[in-house]
This record gives C-alpha cells, structure tokens and sequence, in this order.
C-alpha cells in the first residue's frame, strides 16, 4: 500500500512540469501582459514607464528565464507575489480557499442527502409513475447549464420573493444556499441517473434474489448489500466533484461574487496575473491527483476484492 501512495504521489511531479510548462507558455502568446491591462485600467502610461515595470517584474527575460525562476521558487516554497496587488500569491490563495471549500462542502453534502434516495427510489419503483418523474426531472437538471441555473435561482428567490441575498459572502448560511443549490441541481441530476443505474444493475443479481428467497426484508437488502455495492462508484462520483469543487466554480463564484478561488482564477486571468493563474494551476493538478489517490484508498477498504498491483489501481 506504501509503495502505490508513493508511486502516485511521484507521478504528480511530472504531471505538474507538464501542465505549468504549457501553460506557461501559452501566456506568453497572448497579445498583452500584466503591465498593459494594469496602466490601462490606471489612465495609461509612456512606453518608458511600461518597459521599466516590466524590468522590475521580469517580464523583459525570456521564456526559459521566467520558467525556470518560477519553478526555482516554487521549489523552494516561494509561489511569487502577485503581479496586480503585490501580495504574496501563497497567501492570497490561503485567503480564498476557505471560501470555496464551505461551497464545496455544502454541494457534496445537498447532492448525497438529495440524489441517493431518489436515485434509490427511481430503481426500486422501476418503470412506474415515480421513477419516470425522477428521471424527467433528473434529466431537466442535467441539461440546464450552471449560469441558467443562478440566474433563475436569483431571479425567484433573491429578487422576487426576496427569501435570499443576491451577493453572497463566506460564512453566511443564508449566502452560501444560491451557489449551493446551483451546484446542487446539476450534480444531484448527475448523480440520482447513475445511482439508479448501480442498484438496478445490483438488484438483478442472484445473490439479491438468495437473499429475497431466504426471507430478508428488502429494506435490509438494499442499505447492507445494494447500497455498499453502490459505493464504489459514488465514490467516484465524488471525487471527481470534489475535485472540481475543489478548484472553484468559476462560474458560479462569478454570478454570486463569491470570493473563491475560481472567482480569482477568473480575475487573475483577465488581469493576465501570471503568478496566480500558475499558482491555481498547481492547486489543480495537486486536487486531481489526490482526489484519484483518495478514491482508490477508499475503494480498497469498501471491497476487498480491489487489490493493488505493480502498476495497477482499482
């Protein structure tokens, strides 16, 4: 088990030399830079005064010298400081991340209390007026985009019956419900179809029919026997939410001004903000990579049939 930790955690290393590589260098296409959009937005200044900025934040160096600076420092713990604010980029992005793990948090927990008993429910009531309601509405869900979704949500509840803030801030129940729901509504749609299609599949095999000849109420049959089968891909499910949660919702930060890490990625991109756009790049490669590790950890302890080999995963 230590040996496959470590292996995945070695791979990480070149999946991030890949990543910040290219992305890297697609920064370096654009048509302009930090220093531009930062005069532009301050009234303008001499092409002097710009070359000079630039020196001063080693923008003036080649490719390869900027690159290898920043891998150099973030080998050594030191992320940069942020092009725009000045701040120490570490910092900056510690500053937002406990916003968007309370979003993620609230979306994983509204999805499980949501989709697993419907998705229950639809294969249990196969083929009847209830399972054709969840699957309608499971299917409207997964189809409305994310932006829709906020929009309405504000629209009904913040403006017209005024239940909800429209503006959202950490640490405030009643803000964090909007984004929540938004993220809740497409994920619990994703997530209520594929529990259905894992217990229908477990329902139909023979050891559930054994089980049903011998006598055990269907109520145990499904929590001790279908639903820890369903687990396995729950899990999944999970963590690859988790993972994208985990990385901020642009989107979804944006339209509520929720002040996370996806909003800053946004902000950081259109501000052409190297050191944070890398610094979010490493965060996302680093949650992808744990989130997969997590997940075959877990997979390991739910079935004892999983087991790691050289190379191997579940």
């Amino acid at each position: 088990m230590k040996k496959y930790i470590l292996s995945r955690l070695v791979q990480l290393v070149p999946i991030l030399f890949g990543i910040t590589f290219l992305t890297f260098g697609l920064m370096q296409f654009t048509a302009d830079d930090a220093v531009d959009i930062l005069y532009e937005q301050s009234g303008g200044a001499s092409e002097a005064v710009k070359a000079a900025k630039r020196g001063e934040l080693g923008l003036d160096q080649p490719f390869w010298v900027q690159y290898g600076r920043w891998l150099f420092g973030l080998s050594t713990g030191d992320m940069g400081r942020s092009f725009i604010s000045g701040k120490l980029v570490f910092e900056t992005f510690v500053d937002k991340l406990p916003a968007t793990v309370e979003l993620m948090l609230v979306s994983i927990l509204l999805t499980i209390l949501v989709a697993t008993p419907l998705g229950i429910l639809a294969a249990v009531y196969q083929n009847r007026p209830l399972d054709y309601f969840i699957r309608a509405v499971s299917f409207i869900g997964n189809s409305l985009p994310n932006f829709f979704v906020g929009l309405l949500l504000i629209y009904f509840l913040a403006l017209k019956l005024g239940l909800l803030p429209i503006m959202s801030q950490p640490g405030n129940l009643s803000g964090v419900i909007m984004p929540a729901l938004t993220l809740t509504i497409a994920m619990g749609a994703k997530y209520t179809r594929q529990i259905r299609a894992v217990v229908l599949e477990e329902l139909d095999k023979p050891y559930v029919t054994g089980a049903r000849a011998r006598g055990v109420k269907e109520y145990t049959i499904l929590t001790k026997s279908v639903l820890r089968s369903a687990l396995i891909m729950i899990i999944t499910l999970l963590a690859l939410s988790m993972g994208s949660l985990l990385g901020g919702t642009a989107i979804v930060e944006t339209i509520f001004l929720w002040d996370g890490v996806g909003k800053m990625a946004v902000d950081a991109i259109l501000m052409r903000d190297y050191p944070l756009i890398q610094a979010y790049v490493v965060w996302m490669a680093i949650i992808y990579v744990g989130m997969n590790l997590a997940a075959d950890l877990l997979y390991h302890y739910l079935d004892p049939r999983v087991r790691y080999g050289t190379g191997g995963g579940a």
